[in-house]
């Protein structure tokens, strides 16, 4: 893909920063924030979901087509799961906790504080929520954030409650998990200020910065999403949801543009060709005695092949606009929202057990000539009736340019069609929780990750790279409370960011592993009761066994402390074992018996004094 003139193009984009918080309780109940396995799940219940009128009696559409598809909702409930969470009972005031970290996010963005925040209810009937809505509260307003490129604006910081984790797709709809329901979670939106991919990049690496100062966010995938609105001056806004990486953020904003590039052009040349979408016809005749196994299925089970006649847009159907996408894929993505498999269309026909003669049948079937393009749904009557309808829908707009929506980023960062964008119909006021007053003049704003680093590196003498990983790395504040216990601030810092994660990769559980139990092994090596080369074996130790303390760690490994009349012993063993090779070698030999001594040793020993015994007794015998 060639680089685009983002200014020519009139790129405009936004983003939407959504951060669940680390507080101890939910956003309108006293239940845990802690994820659970599915596993532990002690019952289950169903629920549908249909779109209710706003105060002003209108419908959101997205949430009309969301409806459409006729769907169950399955929810796993736990032993922590409350009649709040189930919706069976209202919800408690909002929670003081989550509200202070809300209002601290607000001073860090610079942003004016609501005199009140009043909580509203957001329609949402894709089932995350058992209510059929979210409740959501504005913080914030007014804010700015600087990038190389310049300031971005912040317009409002909202306070809501999380979703239900999405589970898995069942045969009758969607599963649920209500651990994840109700976790506070602060949403950021930037104003539209941004104009190329590398300044959205950079914008919501520093609005993570600012989130991760606070110390009270969580961490881990899918603690953080990022939604990009994008839009160029030709094309239409497009709400890109449900982006994970921070790293994919500049590139879904670079195919996003060329998605839209691609759509303009296609919409000329459809103009030029003064193309037209034809009605939807049943073809199923035509397919009587196929050999594609997806149509031959459909008919067999009593159902039928629809097909919509595309006038003039032979070639355009199968023209790639992203990276392994093409239009045919947006209409496939419409029909698929109705519970088709897909669609199959002319340009890429014959193929998938369709011959020749029956894309002249199906051709001739809907008055199609040979610079038109046919695409055809094979499914149940209802299911294909409404897919078809849908393509049909989408064709018609490709000849009109972009459609603003919402779209779902992939793990290529392409996205894939979702629902029509939300509109204010959508939002009415929460009448079970009381307004709250806000107030920015007593928050006090923390240190920012970025001072730190500079802090770590002067004060404590890490390394840029060290004191970086450390600032922005989950172990943050068990680091400032291990060098205020007077441990050692770069063994410290090696511990948790280096050990930790060599032991991972070498297969050792170390999220069983305790801050309590990580601050008390490093406390064990600095008082000198554990040498610093067993702390790898200690913490393997408890992360086998969380139930064991640090000391007693210790002793299971075997890793007590050694006199150093014990440790010249073993340097003497390990020295006549070798004698041959110290007396031709002298002090040369000191690096291949310093690891055969600690070996000997197993960690009992400070590495330090090891060194030094051995460097004494090598010299008595050069």
């Amino acid at each position: 893909m060639s680089e685009y003139d983002y200014e020519a193009l009139g790129l405009v984009a936004g983003l939407e920063i959504h951060q669940q918080l680390d507080t101890a309780t939910k956003l309108f109940c006293a239940c845990p924030t802690e994820r659970r396995d599915p596993e532990a799940s002690t019952r289950r219940f169903f629920r549908y979901l249909h779109p209710t009128k706003s105060e002003l009696g209108e419908l959101d559409q997205a949430a009309v087509e969301e409806s459409r598809v006729d769907r169950e909702f399955e929810y796993l409930a736990y032993d922590t799961t409350c009649l709040v969470e189930e919706d069976d009972e209202p919800p408690h005031r909002i929670d003081d906790e989550a509200l202070d970290v809300a209002l601290q996010i607000a001073a860090l963005l610079d942003m004016s504080a609501v005199d009140q925040a009043h909580v509203m209810r957001k329609i949402v009937v894709d089932g995350s929520n058992t209510s059929g809505f979210q409740r959501t509260a504005l913080v914030g307003q007014n804010g700015t954030i600087e990038t190389s490129a310049g300031s971005v604006g912040v317009e409002d910081l909202l306070l809501e409650e999380e979703s239900a984790g999405r589970i898995e797709e069942t045969e009758d709809g969607v599963r649920y998990s209500l651990d994840r329901l109700g976790i506070p979670l602060v949403e950021i939106g930037t104003k539209p200020d941004i104009r190329s991919p590398e300044q959205a990049y950079e914008a919501a690496e520093r609005i993570g910065m600012l989130l991760r100062s606070t110390g009270m966010v969580k961490r881990g995938l899918g603690t953080i999403r990022q939604d990009v609105n994008v839009s160029i001056a030709e094309g239409a806004r497009v709400e890109i949801k449900g982006v994970q990486a921070l790293d994919q953020i500049d590139e879904i904003v670079r195919l996003e543009v060329e998605r839209q590039v691609e759509l303009l052009d296609i919409a000329e040349t459809l103009a030029d060709r003064d193309a037209s979408v034809g009605g939807p016809r049943d073809v199923t005749a035509v397919f009587e005695n196929t050999d594609s196994g997806v149509i031959r299925g459909a008919i067999g089970d009593g159902g039928t092949v629809e097909a919509v006649p595309l006038y003039d847009f032979d070639g355009l159907v199968g023209r790639e606009i992203q990276p392994d996408r093409r239009l045919g894929t947006e209409l496939s993505d419409h029909a698929k929202r109705h519970g088709a498999g897909g669609i199959f269309h002319t340009d890429e026909l014959p193929a998938y057990g369709i011959t020749e003669s029956e894309v002249e049948a199906l051709r001739a079937a809907v008055d199609a000539g040979p610079d038109d393009a046919v695409a055809i749904v094979a499914d149940d009557t209802e299911t294909a009736d409404l897919a078809i309808d849908a393509v049909a829908e989408r064709a018609q707009t490709a000849t009109e340019g972009v459609p603003e929506e919402t779209r779902d980023a992939t793990p290529e960062a392409t996205t894939r069609y979702l629902r029509p964008l939300p509109g204010a119909a959508r939002m009415y006021p929460e009448t079970d929780v009381p307004p709250v007053e806000l107030d920015l003049v007593d928050v006090e704003t923390p240190e920012l990750l970025t001072e730190k680093v500079e802090r770590y590196r002067s004060d404590h003498g890490l390394d840029a790279g060290l004191a970086e990983q450390v600032a922005y790395g989950r172990h943050m504040p068990l680091f400032e409370e291990s060098v205020a216990a007077g441990v050692d601030a770069t063994f410290a810092a090696g511990v948790l960011e280096g050990t930790l994660t060599e032991l991972s990769r070498d297969g050792v559980a170390v999220d069983r592993l305790t801050d309590d139990h990580l601050l008390a092994t490093l406390r064990l090596v600095e008082d000198g009761d554990l040498a610093k080369e067993g702390v790898d074996e200690v913490l393997t130790t408890l992360a086998d066994d969380p139930s064991l303390t640090a000391e007693t760690a210790v002793e299971v490994a075997g890793l007590s402390g050694v006199s150093e009349s014990e440790v010249r012993e073993a340097v003497t063993d390990v020295i006549e074992r070798n004698a041959e090779q110290v007396e031709n070698e002298g002090m040369g030999a000191f690096s291949a018996l310093m690891g055969e001594c600690m070996g000997a040793l197993r960690g009992k020993a400070d590495g330090e004094i090891v060194s030094d015994v051995l460097r004494e007794e090598i010299g008595k015998r050069a």
